[in-house]
């Protein structure tokens, strides 16, 4: 399918460009004596643009598997550009010989006697503005493509550190704890003040890290203890806890209340009672810190929703590369999230990323100017080829405006992009329409 879809777009160019010689020629006094001249003409016009186009559009293909999201780098472009050269002049070089000596019967050994540099002028320079005309729809649709992914990137970003910190403590945490605190003032006064303190402890906790991208491996291993031992007051002897004797870095980073939702879920998601009990361990294993508990599914009618597990991935996909694991078979559940360097800082104070900002629009900025002036350089070199061919092909019409004035048209487009130049919505109707739009609001 992906073939026939370009062989269709090769045939769509190669009708276009026959229709523009074909005008070039009437306005130099030249016509078809019948319509088979005009069909020969048209298949031997449509055999030079199928092949110089699935050629070019493969060629590009290639480049793209060995550049990925870089073809538009000024090296690769240039790499680009001259491959692209050489392949063209190949296939014009293979065309000739299909039709000099498979169509027309020639021998090779004359064929290549014959061959002269005038043939390849007009089919040359219309491949390269087609070419050109291709890579410029690739790099704008390929632009665009780049500016979505950012915007997904940055609200995805926003998202997931939102529901990091709306999902910090489960709400029908706080309404169990408060059950048993009920019920402990009642029957034992003593461990109800001892529960109240973990209580608070908890809390304090969440809301001095609620802010903080990262917390020291020694710091969350304390809550997540602190945190177990509310729920052994409420399951009593039905939760059996497990903690490293030992850590290998005590101030290596992690994710600020990752375990508590690690172990929030664990609970939520399993039958606890003394008969069954649940088995929930914390060891260090490869560089990650894994989470693990037997399986005894709750019988519950509702599925999750697996937004617990969403946020930690998220959350840490903010800050390194290493996944966060999950392994599952019928007996056991672990989930192993990645500890991170201890020398790893976040900076997220606002002048940093004022900073970062600044420095990111300049480089985006220097690379777009680098990029035209480099596109005006080619131009420039161009036009006088262009007049040169034209005066020496004697074809009596100055064809040379076709390519000149249609790159030159590119040339603006590009300059009116980079320099933020737009003659018809400027930054002052933009201003202008801005305030209308607040003004209308309020």
């Amino acid at each position: 399918m992906r073939i026939l879809k370009e062989f269709g777009k090769a045939f769509f160019v190669g009708t276009l460009v026959f229709i523009i010689l074909g005008l070039i020629q009437y306005a130099n006094g030249y016509q078809y004596d019948n319509g088979r001249d005009i069909l020969v003409a048209f298949l031997y016009n449509q055999l030079y643009s199928v092949i110089l186009y699935m050629v070019n559009a493969y060629y590009f293909v290639f480049l793209l598997k060995i550049f990925p999201d870089q073809v538009f780098q000024t090296k690769n472009l240039l790499k680009g550009l001259l491959g692209g050269v050489l392949v063209t002049l190949f296939a014009l070089l293979l065309i000739r010989f299909i039709t000099e000596v498979i169509i027309d019967g020639r021998g090779f050994a004359e064929f290549i006697a014959a061959e002269k540099m005038e043939y390849y002028y007009i089919s040359f320079i219309i491949s390269v503005v087609v070419t050109t005309i291709f890579y410029a729809v690739y790099y704008y649709r390929n632009k665009q493509q780049t500016i979505v992914k950012e915007q997904k990137i940055i609200a995805g970003t926003a998202s997931a550190k939102f529901d990091a910190l709306k999902n910090q403590l489960d709400p029908h945490f706080l309404f169990n704890s408060l059950n048993v605190l009920t019920s402990l003032i009642e029957e034992n006064p003593e461990a109800a003040t001892r529960f109240t303190t973990s209580l608070s402890k908890v809390y304090r906790y969440v809301l001095e890290q609620k802010n903080k991208e990262l917390v020291t491996l020694e710091e969350e291993l304390k809550f997540a203890e602190l945190y177990m031992s509310l729920l052994a007051v409420r399951f009593e002897d039905s939760i059996v806890f497990t903690l490293p004797s030992k850590l290998e870095n005590p101030q290596a980073k992690v994710v600020p209340l990752s375990l508590q939702l690690l172990l929030e879920n664990a609970v939520k998601h399993n039958q606890v009672m003394p008969s069954k009990k649940l088995y929930i361990t914390i060891a260090e294993e490869n560089g990650s810190l894994v989470v693990t508990n037997n399986r005894q599914p709750k019988q519950v009618l509702k599925e999750s929703t697996g937004v617990g597990l969403r946020n930690i991935r998220d959350r840490y996909a903010l800050l390194t590369e290493r996944p966060v694991s999950i392994n599952k078979n019928p007996k056991e559940f672990s989930i192993a999230i990645p500890i991170l360097g201890e020398n790893l800082q976040i900076m997220n104070t606002p002048q940093t990323f004022i900073s970062e900002k600044k420095y990111k629009l300049a480089k985006k900025r220097m690379e777009k100017l680098k990029a035209f002036y480099i596109h005006l350089a080619l131009y420039i070199l161009f036009v006088p080829i262009f007049i040169y061919l034209n005066y020496i092909s004697r074809a009596g019409f100055p064809w040379a405006l076709f390519p000149i004035v249609g790159w030159g048209i590119g040339i603006t487009s590009h300059a009116a992009e980079t320099f933020n130049y737009n003659p018809f919505f400027g930054k002052d109707w933009e201003a202008r329409k801005i305030r209308e739009l607040m003004d209308k609001d309020d």
